[in-house]
């Protein structure tokens, strides 16, 4: 889906401020409470709510006479609550499958807000209901098969619609998906329709905004949908899921709760010290080191979430005809490269995709670097530089059948010169092409400048022999073969890693604040800075301007 640019989200950030945005109160509540900390509800995220008791003469929120939303026994104050507020907030529709390529046979149309269903009702038909006087009464999760109209009555498509009334849906406010055939006529059609009616266009990620405002997921869940919606490979899919379904927010969850528990403990000594038994040191301090080292663990995963996203840029360089197109060729199985005998017939950077243990993989074929006098192929040599000091990691080609040459040393010397100006410090691995024609290379092979390359490898571009060590290669050098063959449950990104770093200096701090006997009061100090930090991922304590920045980056309807 083509993202637009980056609208405001400020009404709708706004208008959720009185429950998420508000100043942050404080950790804890007046002295006197402190010794009854289960009875606190901000102390622990799984207090229950009393039920809310339903009161005839009160107004409710009534569509249906089986409207899951109606307040009921079953249902809490809190959840009640909630469904009312969002009357406050306007109706939302977007096209929600991808557009701009070859059509698909179903399309869907999304609307989500408090005038979702009525919305609808103008300008759907069910097949059902022949009397044009009669509404669309919906059954939450029941599909219809019906046709849209447009203001003149006219038939815009045939559509299932399926309505999901709060809070049984993505954004726990009414949310109704119409099926529409997949060209894009069609779903323009439909969508237009449904804006006259009264909703408006969706901002980018506002509908995941409303669930994540509307508590179906915290943030870094949230933040987690977009992963999944551009994941990559099937490894950043897996790790996207995993962070959906709560991997790290439950990490987060608990850390923060044993952050705030031992806050709690130290804050009412504090005030009651007379009255308390003593702190036991040793269990503070194998809480804090447990602590320490979930954080450390979460973010060993930052550097694999990077390589998940963004992927590696790998540049094949070497002088002209050492199989460097033969080897992108190889490792690709395919023909991105063209092939010759002639010296020089790439002349231009080749790319091709490849996946190494789940990461996105980028080959670039460069033109071969040597000296010469003609003028495209001299454009060609000065991308390949280009190209290779902006790469993750260099593959430097050789050819078996001529052995380490000196123009193999003046390239060498070149990169190496190149990488120093430019504070380079891409790994370089040497691969020794073309096995099959000197077969007795790899036992006498002499490595002249051993100390200039991370690995070296053998390989065989023609049979493929040697692609699968170059692969182990690159993933010891990127730090990859520690990780489990079947990637990481989950993994942080750039945002909760800084937050995780301020934790783990929080509680390194702790730790020496309690080593060297210090007051309380500066055990305090550093539990705050580690709760703050915590409810920052999960957006507990969160700003505008992150969360606009946040979901701004979505696509349109997700």
């Amino acid at each position: 889906m083509a993202r637009l640019p980056s609208l405001s989200l400020r009404n709708l950030i706004l208008s959720h401020s009185s429950s998420f945005l508000r100043p942050t109160p404080p950790l804890l509540p007046p002295p006197i409470a402190l010794l009854l900390p289960k009875s606190l509800s901000f102390l622990s995220t799984k207090t229950p709510i009393k039920p809310h008791a339903t009161n005839p003469t009160e107004k409710t929120l009534l569509l249906l006479k089986k409207d899951e939303r109606v307040v009921s026994p079953g249902n809490s104050s809190h959840e009640a609550e909630r469904v009312q507020n969002t009357t406050s907030a306007s109706t939302i529709a977007a096209i929600v499958t991808s557009l701009g390529g070859p059509p698909g046979a179903v399309g869907i149309v999304r609307l989500s807000g408090p005038s979702a269903v009525a919305i609808v009702a103008r300008v759907f038909r069910p097949a059902t209901i022949k009397n044009k006087k009669n509404s669309w009464r919906p059954i939450s999760h029941v599909v219809e098969y019906g046709v849209v109209l447009d203001p003149h009555g006219n038939v815009l498509d045939e559509v299932l619609a399926i309505p999901m009334l709060a809070p049984r849906s993505y954004t726990r406010e009414d949310v109704v998906e119409l099926q529409c055939h997949g060209s894009e006529v069609c779903l323009r059609r439909v969508l237009r329709a449904c804006l006259e009616a009264g909703a408006r266009l969706a901002d980018p990620g506002e509908f995941t905004l409303r669930a994540f405002l509307n508590g179906r997921l915290d943030l870094s869940q949230a933040e987690n949908v977009g992963r999944l919606v551009s994941a990559k490979s099937v490894a950043a899919a897996d790790a996207a899921l995993a962070g959906i379904q709560g991997g790290f927010s439950s990490l987060v969850k608990s850390l923060r709760t044993q952050c705030i528990e031992l806050l709690t403990e130290i804050e009412a000594r504090l005030d009651f010290d007379d009255e308390m038994p003593p702190l036991d040191l040793n269990l503070i301090m194998t809480k804090i080191h447990a602590m320490s080292q979930d954080v450390e663990n979460a973010l060993e995963t930052a550097n694999y979430d990077k390589l998940l996203q963004s992927g590696l840029q790998i540049a094949i360089v070497g002088r002209p005809n050492v199989g460097k197109s033969s080897l992108l060729n190889a490792w690709s199985k395919s023909e991105r490269a063209i092939v010759t005998e002639i010296a020089g017939t790439t002349r231009d950077v080749v790319e091709a995709s490849v996946t190494v243990r789940g990461i996105p993989v980028t080959l670039l074929d460069t033109a071969g670097i040597r000296e010469t006098d003609d003028i495209v192929e001299k454009i060609g040599v000065e991308r390949s530089e280009a190209v290779a000091m902006g790469a993750d990691v260099i593959i430097l080609t050789v050819s078996a059948l001529d052995g380490w040459t000196s123009e193999d040393t003046k390239l060498l010397d070149r990169i190496q010169s190149n990488k120093k100006t430019l504070g380079s410090s891409s790994p370089v691995i040497l691969v020794v092409n073309k096995i099959d024609c000197a077969p007795s290379a790899q036992t006498e092979w002499v490595d002249r400048d051993g100390d200039s390359f991370s690995k070296h490898v053998f390989t065989c571009a023609v049979t493929g022999e040697g692609i699968h060590d170059l692969e182990t290669a690159i993933l010891e050098i990127v730090g990859l073969n520690r990780i489990p063959s079947g990637g990481r449950r989950w993994t942080v990104n750039q945002r909760q890693c800084e937050q995780l770093v301020w934790t783990k200096e929080a509680l390194s701090r702790l730790k020496s604040s309690i080593e060297e006997e210090l007051p309380l009061d500066f055990w305090t100090i550093d539990l705050r800075d580690a709760t703050l930090a915590l409810g920052q991922i999960s957006g507990e304590d969160i700003s505008e301007e992150v969360l606009s920045n946040i979901f701004g980056k979505f696509c349109i309807g997700k």
